[in-house]
């Protein structure tokens, strides 16, 4: 279909309630059906996953601001996934390349030799510096040593 059809249908149906939107949907799906030229892309999982539940609650004759509400949701989910989804594949994609590199070329990549841990020293005790005396404070003297304990007596013979 070229590009100007496509946005002329597009304008057109931008307007419509949802319950016509769904109409619309159904034509379309009919007309693919007996007239497409060819097989219409296949959809990614997630996205079939919600197009199920849409045609299910469709079927249900649930009302269409339901469906609607339902979707907005499911879409939001489906983008969170996604991005899981991606963010996934490219740890992957790392894995592999790692992987390749190192099987292509062991001796090239190989990760450092780790030196012998060093022994901690031990910590120094920190100094501790006495209060500087002031006008203020009196400097206590310092206590007389005491007398050494007199010696044994001699031992007799």
């Amino acid at each position: 279909m070229n590009p100007s059809l496509k946005d002329r249908i597009l304008r057109r149906i931008e307007n419509l309630p949802d319950d016509r939107g769904y109409q619309v949907l159904d034509y379309v799906e009919f007309l693919e059906s007996k007239y497409a030229e060819r097989q219409t892309p296949q959809a990614n999982v997630f996205t079939r996953f919600a197009e199920g539940i849409e045609d299910t609650m469709r079927a249900g004759r649930i009302s269409t601001s339901a469906i609607a509400q339902t979707m907005d949701l499911m879409n939001k989910a489906m983008g969170v996934l996604n991005g899981v989804t991606a963010a996934g594949k490219s740890v992957a994609s790392d894995l592999v390349t790692t992987a390749t590199q190192m099987t292509s070329n062991p001796l090239a990549n190989r990760p450092a030799v780790p030196t012998a841990p060093t022994v901690p020293t031990a910590p120094t005790a920190p100094t501790v510096q006495a209060p500087q005396a002031t006008a203020a404070t009196p400097v206590p003297k310092a206590a007389a040593p005491e007398p050494a304990p007199p010696a044994p007596p001699p031992a007799q013979p």
